[in-house]
């Protein structure tokens, strides 16, 4: 019979193989976009910046930057929960863990709803996946600033899904 992974040994495995996802992908890193990460439920956090100013009368948050925050957290949970699996099952069969990044999604479309301006504060957004298949995936964004209740944007994203098919 198997031993148990200890506790920080599954979190460390688990932390250090979101911190590969997420660094495969250069443009989060140039947002500053970071991820924080309960058991397999990720928020992500796009922290403010001065750089990130879309309209500067109001200073209101670039619509193009709130749209790849959407787009970017939509990806990272698609390809999240795509090496969760894979890693955990992996781990639950005493075979290695990949190593690498998993392979990304690609987005086939994605719209974006802005609610209202993004402020000069940061931003945070989570990603449902509502269909996910072996070859195509939905996933619905929503991002908020101080009050989760109180929306900023919402997206709806389809992805085509890697090596599944």
């Amino acid at each position: 019979m198997r031993r148990p992974e200890p506790v920080q040994a599954v979190k460390s495995r688990r932390d250090a193989a979101l911190e590969r996802l997420v660094s495969s992908v250069p443009y989060i890193g140039f947002l500053g976009i970071s991820f924080d990460r309960r058991g397999d439920e990720l928020t992500a956090l796009l922290p403010w910046r001065d750089g990130l100013t879309g309209n500067p009368v109001l200073p209101a948050l670039h619509g193009g930057v709130t749209a790849g925050f959407l787009e970017s957290a939509a990806i990272v949970e698609l390809a999240w929960t795509l090496h969760w699996e894979q890693m955990e099952s992996a781990a639950a069969a005493g075979l290695p863990v990949p190593e690498g990044p998993p392979d990304l999604p690609r987005t086939i479309d994605f719209s974006v709803d802005f609610l209202r301006a993004g402020l000069p504060r940061d931003a945070y957004a989570r990603a449902r996946v509502n269909r996910f298949g072996r070859r195509y995936a939905s996933v619905q964004v929503e991002a908020w600033q101080d009050n989760r209740a109180r929306l900023f944007a919402q997206a709806t994203g389809h992805f085509l899904m890697p090596g599944r098919g």
